[in-house]
């Protein structure tokens, strides 16, 4: 299950999220194709946040360089769809300037958590999910019942169902939490606690602006629902011709 698009638009054009996909892009462009597979790991360990040498004292600069690096086509795309989806709501809400260093904040949360809880790896991390993490988080506490369309697959029946915020998010935080606690720190594979580090870190930052717009007064208002109208999306009907029960 993934989500697809939220019905959550925005008041004005999100160019800081536009901008930021296309630096992720071209950034990935530059390097990945063109390049062998020595060569690619090479430059991820170059320039990828490893927290063993970032607690020695060494690589600040990754802290930052890691946030536009990708594995693969696969990691790029999902990191742009979520970043595409939740991004440009919360542009609206802060600004573009306030959006970008709230961005870039959130990501270094993600390798401050990272780090910390897991001091001793050498392997390098790379990706925008800590920096869009704390975009979902700072999501979740303005649109808590903003309605996100999920696709569901299930072997060979696909589903969209649209679904709370909250629940989309609780349930992708929660599953970020008990991952990172079953995975072994030497396991590689995906940074779960840069993903919990940047959720709580976007959260945390996004409370200054719910609570000028009013705390619970703000989600009394709009019941926890987009502040504009909600985008309505008409599914087609399906090709598949329905057999009736004898």
């Amino acid at each position: 299950m993934f989500p697809i698009r939220d019905h959550n638009p925005s008041g004005r054009l999100p160019i800081v999220t536009i901008l930021l996909i296309a630096i992720n892009i071209l950034v990935f462009l530059s390097y990945f194709p063109t390049n062998t597979e020595n060569g690619i790991n090479q430059f991820i360990f170059d320039w990828g946040l490893i927290p063993a040498r970032v607690m020695a004292g060494f690589g600040y600069e990754t802290i930052l360089t890691s946030m536009f690096l990708h594995g693969g086509w696969m990691h790029l795309a999902g990191n742009m769809l979520f970043l595409w989806i939740f991004g440009d709501n919360l542009e609206d809400a802060l600004g573009h300037v306030g959006f970008l260093l709230f961005y870039l904040a959130s990501g270094i949360g993600a390798a401050a958590a990272q780090s910390v809880l897991d001091l001793q790896s050498g392997i390098p991390m790379v990706g925008a999910s800590g920096a869009i993490a704390g975009v979902l988080g700072g999501y979740l506490l303005l649109f808590p019942k903003a309605r996100v369309d999920v696709l569901f697959i299930f072997i060979i029946i696909f589903r969209i169902f649209p679904i709370p915020a909250w629940i989309v998010l609780g349930l992708w935080l929660g599953l970020q939490i008990f991952s990172g606690v079953s995975t072994p720190s030497d396991a590689g594979g995906v940074a779960y606690w840069a993903h919990v580090g940047g959720f709580v870190t976007g959260l945390v930052l996004t409370v200054p602006v719910w609570l000028r717009r009013g705390a619970q007064a703000f989600w009394q208002k709009t019941g926890g629902h987009p502040p504009n109208p909600e985008a309505e999306y008409r599914l087609g009907k399906s090709s598949v011709p329905r057999v009736p029960r004898r």
